[in-house]
């Protein structure tokens, strides 16, 4: 160990140390984001970003247990990300799935998909659906998967998922339009029974959401971090912590 690791070691020690876990976030979302950069930077191509990226999600696992965290949700892939040329999209959706059967076969997580399984390829959509199931009645850390999400398109399934249901029910619209809601609209949500975030985190320098869970983030505080996610520390997440603790959280009081 060189003095650089020990001096971080001993700083990562200090700041959790004075954490207060009565203040933790209990639903924390990540914005993945900075891996092509971080590739690029160290002379790598996209695929061995991703691949790093996705090496890092065991690790941020680990500090939530430790923290107290409840829920965690990841955005893997977004709708916007099928844009992306096929020579790159290909290997990052293998490198998706094998994060997704290591998180299902670690023992300790409840792995959980939000997005929209239509869009993704058949086999894509097997390892989420086995990985939910062998997951099921784990009593640990939720884990959102989200792969294949849009905040635009969860919303838009979710009043779809609701007219749906309604019209099973011989609802008319007049009689639905009575009733609706947020509290009902929510219902719906890919994350639905789940608490909102307290908190959403984004690396690599970017401040902006992206159609990161619209709905669910209207009351969420954001930590915007330089660092792009492949080098990610834990002293990054513990700073974010004390930060949202450091918060007055007024809910438009």
């Amino acid at each position: 160990m060189n003095l650089r690791d020990l001096v971080y070691g001993l700083y990562a020690r200090r700041v959790g140390g004075r954490l207060d876990h009565a203040q933790v976030p209990k639903h924390i979302g990540v914005i993945l984001d900075g891996n092509r950069r971080w590739a690029k930077a160290s002379g790598g191509s996209a695929v061995q970003g991703h691949q790093a990226g996705a090496d890092k999600i065991s690790e941020l696992l680990g500090w939530c247990s430790e923290t107290d965290v409840e829920v965690v949700t990841l955005w893997l892939l977004s709708t916007d990300n099928f844009d992306r040329p096929e020579a790159e999209l290909t290997p990052l959706l293998h490198i998706i799935e094998n994060t997704v059967r290591q998180l299902a076969a670690d023992g300790r997580w409840r792995v959980h998909h939000v997005g929209t399984l239509d869009l993704l390829p058949p086999q894509t959509q097997l390892v989420l659906k086995e990985a939910e199931e062998a997951t099921r009645g784990i009593d640990g850390i939720i884990v959102n998967v989200a792969v294949g999400y849009g905040g635009r398109q969860e919303i838009a399934d979710a009043v779809r998922s609701l007219l749906l249901e309604h019209s099973e029910k011989g609802t008319t619209f007049e009689e639905l339009a009575e009733v609706v809601s947020t509290d009902l609209i929510s219902e719906h949500l890919y994350t639905r029974g789940q608490p909102d975030p307290d908190l959403v985190i984004r690396t690599s320098g970017e401040q902006r959401l992206s159609g990161f869970m619209l709905w669910q983030s209207a009351h969420s505080e954001y930590y915007f971090c330089e660092v792009f996610w492949p080098a990610f520390r834990k002293v990054d997440f513990l700073r974010a912590l004390r930060d949202y603790a450091a918060r007055h959280r007024r809910y438009g009081a």
